[in-house]
């Protein structure tokens, strides 16, 4: 009895003499999306970046099934901060699409959620393959084709694209699949095409390619101009020549952009020091993925779809940033 005393004692005076630092730590769970996506490598960058840089903070990213995912894992408060499409985040703060009460017919907004930051575009990228007589999307009618799991950013983005070429699920065989299933079953000859929704390159794009003769779907600009009339958030960008193996002509598609989130109860501090922190260490982010060269400080509020958070808004206005 005596020695459990003495041993509860010594580990009641250890713990008393460590630094303050030493017994408190702040744990930041960053959600990001799949390991075949690009929220992840930027995700866990941004992890190393906070706890290397914010005193007290450990930061650990996670994998996930991205933005609707993310949302909702920050509604619970299973995670701090989170990496979401835009589009995705005006939905979930307005209480819109995938996000609406479906039983009783009405908006369920999550007025928590805040914004930290616009990040890069999320380019939609409709890929098949060479050789299946698929040269446009309205050629997917009656194809089995992958539009993202079930209710993510990337599935509203199929629907969404889909019926401006006026097909629906109703006339294709829509596939529910992560980033990696969808290359894994395209290759296999499973499925006959994918929307991918991430920054370019993408890595399951690549593994795709990597292997198989790939084709890149175009969005043409007319089209994203109809789409910009329903859903403003939608820009028209050009995917390179030469971005994947084989790809010998630039391909001209849609857009969204990734952004940062968090929630309105995350201590103002916190988030100041997390933003200042992710700014003041940009070229970790931009070696960490090929968009992260598209991070800008310049433009880390423009087309910013919700409310900010009172830290991350301090810190831009310090800063110059409007």
């Amino acid at each position: 009895m005596k020695l459990r005393v003495a041993i509860t004692l010594t580990l009641i005076l250890g713990a008393a003499l460590l630094p303050a630092a030493a017994q408190q730590r702040t744990f930041v769970p960053v959600a990001t999306g799949g390991t075949a996506g690009v929220y992840f490598p930027l995700g866990a960058a941004l992890a190393e970046i906070w706890t290397a840089r914010v005193s007290g903070v450990q930061a650990t990213a996670q994998t996930s099934a991205a933005s609707v995912a993310n949302i909702n894992l920050l509604a619970r408060g299973d995670v701090a901060v989170a990496f979401v499409q835009n589009d995705t985040a005006f939905y979930a703060f307005h209480g819109i699409e995938m996000f609406k009460d479906q039983v009783n017919n009405r908006p369920a907004p999550i007025a928590t959620l805040r914004g930290m930051a616009m990040l890069y575009p999320e380019t939609i990228q409709v890929v098949t393959l060479k050789g299946k007589g698929i040269n446009s999307i309205a050629d997917l009618r009656d194809r089995r084709v992958a539009v993202g799991p079930a209710a993510s950013g990337t599935e509203v983005n199929a629907r969404q694209i889909l019926r401006a070429f006026g097909l629906g699920y109703y006339n294709i065989r829509e596939d529910f699949l992560s980033f990696a299933e969808a290359a894994d079953q395209l290759k296999d000859g499973v499925i006959d095409a994918a929307f991918i929704t991430a920054g370019f390159p993408t890595a399951a794009v690549t593994d795709v390619a990597a292997s198989r003769d790939l084709q890149l779907l175009a969005v043409p600009r007319e089209v994203v101009e109809e789409l910009r009339e329903s859903y403003p958030y939608y820009a028209s960008v050009t995917v390179p020549a030469g971005t994947y193996r084989g790809q010998d002509r630039p391909v001209q598609t849609a857009a969204v952009m990734a952004m940062l989130v968090t929630r309105q109860d995350v201590p103002e501090q916190l988030v100041y020091d997390l933003t200042k922190a992710m700014w003041d260490n940009l070229e970790r982010l931009q070696a960490a993925h090929a968009r992260g060269r598209d991070v800008s400080f310049a433009t880390s509020r423009q087309g910013m779809p919700i409310t900010m958070h009172a830290g991350a808004l301090r810190y831009y206005r310090e800063r110059g940033i409007r």
